[in-house]
């Protein structure tokens, strides 16, 4: 990988670039160990994200974000693929074991490289811009819109859920209500970047209250005596690798949203410091409670109850909450709005860095000068969420997100190790030991091999939805065709008057 001097300036043309805001590709390094960082040409005075982000609101962020409304809803999905309560719960524990070596090494890849954007950033240096933008052509079409709106939607099934108890609520209610709560939240995201801190730290304690309500009654069962349905926890242990794998993805997809910091690191007060301590506290925090959440649901739900129920917590709360389980449905609403809110903060900072890099239309790098906050990526993703909530057969899409997901997390952690070799010369505020990416990186690849085995169909999708992003990278980036260009300028112009914005100059020292 080649390294480019402080002084220098390449202003690689795209079809998404603009005059004002050329973005270099490859990374500044040195050999006295300097830390990577942007290299542009605007003056420290510049338009930049502002760091607001301190210790507590990154532990809120991650807290908030992998605590959705999966714990709550579906984690009937390990218990299906794992057959025994015993053998689930110890791949609820591995998941979590897991995630917290996935976050080390993220916390890693974050210090050397504090750049917003989490793997977009991190495979761009490792392996240059191609692979980065198959990561973020992914990103746009599946992963992040399609989680953003289903989120919304299972808030709004919730929140209506009281008004019509004996049946579903209307299709067009709950579409509408998720794309009304999508608005407002995008609207917190656009205005105030303390206002979304705020909305995440509020909603991360609600539903921490919720879990340790459900943790509080199981516990409650269990000491009364109630210890029947764990008396042979081992019971019809499943041995198949197979199913094992898909055990494990309905875990680790409990667990997503661990590397969502890693997007907004330069909004992050002191990151060498705080992205790591956030890690270190939010993980341990989430798998514990999300163990023991899970041993109060199986303490008190038979393992039938558990897989016919369509949310669990709603089932449990009708079990042992009597005249107070109304207020199960109102929590798992309160979790998906606080995670959907840290999902766009955070999400639309990989659209803002994309953009950046030349690698999305410019205007969605632009910062509003007022705010400074990013209004067109923000808005941007937006309209793609309110376009895939009122695509009927969205949640299929959900299918095809934990392979593209766990094959991108491989291959970023595979940049880490390539950096070691590489590139030992950088600065690493924050340096692993050698085993924990070797051991991450041998069970993604376990879990991305058996899933090829397991789930062909959805794997074939995932990799020809990453394949179909070449011709776009070639036709748009690598050579563009000048009308395209020129069509870009009048679209970042256009948005730079209409939402008084000015082109990002960020700094990353």
């Amino acid at each position: 990988m080649a390294k480019v001097s402080a002084g220098d300036n390449l202003t690689p043309r795209t079809v998404f670039s603009d005059d004002n805001n050329r973005i270099n590709h490859q990374p500044s390094t040195s050999n006295n160990g300097k830390q990577i960082s942007d290299d542009d040409s605007s003056s420290e005075g510049g338009i930049k994200l502002k760091k607001e982000l301190g210790l507590l609101d990154g532990v809120a962020i991650i807290v908030g974000v992998i605590v959705g409304a999966g714990i709550f809803v579906s984690p009937k999905g390990v218990l299906l693929y794992s057959r025994s309560i015993g053998q689930a719960i110890i791949v609820w524990i591995l998941s979590g074991v897991l995630s917290m070596v996935g976050a080390l090494c993220y916390a890693e890849l974050g210090t050397m490289i504090p750049k917003s954007g989490g793997d977009y950033a991190y495979i761009s240096v490792a392996f240059g811009p191609l692979p980065a933008f198959l990561y973020l052509w992914v990103a746009l079409l599946i992963l992040v819109p399609t989680g953003n709106a289903i989120t919304a939607l299972t808030f709004a099934q919730y929140l209506l859920q009281p008004t019509w108890p004996t049946c579903d609520p209307p299709y067009e209610a709950v579409r509408l209500l998720a794309a009304l709560i999508t608005c407002l939240l995008s609207v917190i995201n656009c205005y105030n970047v303390k206002w979304v801190t705020r909305v995440t730290d509020i909603f991360t304690g609600t539903k921490i209250l919720a879990l340790l309500i459900i943790v509080a009654a199981g516990a409650c069962y269990l000491l009364s005596g109630n210890t029947e349905l764990l008396e042979d926890p081992f019971s019809n242990l499943q041995t198949s690798p197979g199913y094992i794998a898909l055990a494990f993805y309905s875990g680790l997809f409990s667990y997503s949203g661990w590397n969502y910091l890693n997007f907004v690191t330069e909004e992050l007060k002191n990151p060498y410091k705080n992205l790591p301590r956030a890690i270190c506290i939010s993980m341990p925090m989430v798998t514990i409670i999300y163990v023991i959440t899970n041993i109060a649901y199986f303490s008190v739900l038979s393992t039938d109850e558990i897989l016919s129920s369509q949310a669990v917590a709603v089932t449990f709360g009708e079990k042992m909450l009597g005249y107070m389980a109304w207020c199960m449905p109102l929590f798992v609403a309160c979790s998906t709005f606080g995670s959907l809110n840290g999902a766009i903060f955070a999400s639309s900072r990989l659209f803002f860095v994309g953009a950046r890099n030349g690698h999305l239309p410019a205007a969605i790098s632009l910062i509003n000068v007022n705010c400074l906050t990013p209004i067109p990526s923000i808005i941007f993703m937006c309209v793609i969420t309110l376009v895939l909530l009122f695509i009927k057969d969205v949640y299929s899409l959900i299918n095809y997100v934990s392979f593209v997901e766990a094959f991108f997390t491989l291959i970023s952690v595979s940049g880490l190790l390539w950096l070691r070799r590489k590139h030992p010369e950088l600065k690493r505020p924050i340096k692993v030991n050698l085993i924990l990416p070797i051991i991450f990186l041998i069970t993604c690849g376990f879990l991305v091999i058996s899933s090829c085995y397991v789930s062909p169909i959805e794997v074939g999708v995932g990799l020809l939805v990453i394949i179909s992003g070449i011709p776009v990278y070639y036709a748009t980036i690598h050579n563009p065709f000048q009308c395209m260009t020129n069509f870009s300028h009048k679209i970042n112009l256009f948005c730079a008057k209409l939402f008084v914005c000015m082109p990002n100059s960020e700094k990353v020292d």
